[in-house]
């Protein structure tokens, strides 16, 4: 079994610690050659990455990455520049992430491996637009509370999006173009199948059970199956 080497929102914020600290992600932006459009890099951010990460800045509540404004919350207290953490953010982007390991009941060998994060979901100025934004927003605040579904109510629409399956599936109905994912409206799954899935994940797709109530998950699942394909 592969070792995980990334601890949640936590062990995301030691591991940009330790890269800063180290001197590493000094190489992209600084070569660009044009002023990073951070206006640009928001709504960049929302579509392509605020499902699974949460941001206070942008209205972000994704749980399945983590959490950015922790995750730099120290460093930019440090008083690192902001150019450090732009291109530490950068490199994340271009070389996306190993498996996540979140560690439960406070046991250091119990721990679940969550899904990774592709490399390149967003590329060239893109990219350094989105690294520029979340430099410039992240952590200002201190620490935040990490998202959570709750909020999202019964709105299967919500859900899917909220939850992070507009992150990485294609639904024409949700304006999501995910690839990571099954193409949901080829698949057209009926709203059991939708449900299992959503309970219980499989390859890069996490569990939902316990995350979302029985109640979202059925509101999920309905909403996928009514819509996919049209």
């Amino acid at each position: 079994m592969k070792r995980p080497y990334r601890v949640g929102a936590l062990g995301a914020g030691l591991v940009a610690a330790a890269l800063l600290a180290a001197g590493c992600g000094t190489g992209g932006v600084a070569s660009a050659g044009r002023q990073a459009d951070t206006q640009s890099g928001q709504q960049l951010f929302t579509q392509n990455c605020g499902s699974c990460h949460s941001l206070q800045a942008a209205g972000t509540s994704g749980t399945i990455g983590p959490n950015l404004d922790n995750a730099f919350a120290a460093a930019v207290a440090d008083g690192y520049p902001q150019s450090s953490i732009e291109n530490v953010v950068l490199d994340q982007i271009r070389l996306g992430s190993g498996e996540i390991a979140t560690y439960t009941n406070g046991k250091l060998g119990d721990f679940k491996v969550q899904p990774t994060m592709p490399a390149n979901i967003v590329k060239g100025e893109d990219a350094i637009d989105v690294a520029a934004y979340v430099a410039s927003v992240a952590g200002q605040g201190g620490f935040t509370e990490g998202g959570g579904f709750a909020s999202l109510g019964t709105d299967g629409a919500k859900i899917f999006k909220g939850a992070g399956c507009a992150g990485c599936h294609t639904l024409s109905a949700a304006g999501a173009t995910g690839t990571v994912g099954r193409n949901l409206d080829q698949l057209k799954p009926a709203t059991d199948v939708v449900a299992h899935q959503v309970e219980v994940g499989g390859g890069a797709m996490p569990a939902f059970k316990g995350k979302l109530s029985d109640a979202q998950i059925q509101a999920v699942a309905k909403y996928v199956s009514s819509s996919a394909g049209k």
